[in-house]
């Protein structure tokens, strides 16, 4: 089975390098860098926005290598990007993947630095809801409006199960980046005798 060592998570305007194996598809076909071209193409939803990485042959060996410039990366807006590794041969054609990756904002500057906000939206609506709760209790609100729906004092169980909901969302998120980062598992409890 064919595996994508396109990293999951990337920071734009960086250098990002990659090696992929030659595999099999069809009918037993192995598919290798000397005969087959191997792309990825990343988009994302947040706007116009697409890239094309297109494999070399890496070293001696039957693999593809991929290089994203740093001033290609630069244009990346931070946020989920969804890739496709499509192998390509004369008239044939294989999807050998497709995945996600999250891009995240580079916090290389010129000049003055600007405010960053390198939350994920889970976490954005997060601390909404966390504000909603607060406003509410304070009496400081007898009505709050969260993403086009408007809250009341008689929602507020509501947006407490939201709340919960999102924080279980969060560190999920978290658990999961931290993993990925080879970093551990923070559920993961070790005792020393």
């Amino acid at each position: 089975m064919w595996k994508s060592d396109l990293p999951y998570e990337i920071t734009a305007a960086t250098t990002i390098k990659w090696v992929d194996e030659a595999t099999t598809k069809g009918l037993n076909q192995v598919i290798s860098s000397p005969d087959w071209t191997l792309k990825y193409y990343l988009r994302t939803n947040a706007g116009n926005e697409g890239h094309t990485a297109t494999g070399t042959q890496y070293s001696n060996s039957t693999g593809w290598e991929f290089t994203i410039s740093a001033t290609d990366s630069a244009g990346f807006d931070a946020g989920d990007w969804y890739w496709s590794a499509i192998a390509t041969k004369d008239s044939e054609v294989f999807i050998l993947g497709e995945g996600q990756l999250v891009v995240r904002q580079s916090l290389i500057y010129t000049g003055t630095p600007t405010p960053v906000d390198n939350r994920t939206q889970t976490e954005q609506d997060l601390d909404a809801v966390t504000a909603a709760i607060r406003a509410i209790i304070a009496d400081k609100a007898a009505k709050y409006s969260i993403g086009g729906r408007s809250f009341e004092r008689i929602n507020l169980p509501e947006l407490r199960a939201r709340e919960a909901e999102l924080k279980a969302r969060v560190f999920s998120e978290k658990r999961y980046s931290l993993k990925s980062q080879g970093l551990g598992d923070p559920k993961n409890l070790y005792v020393r005798f």
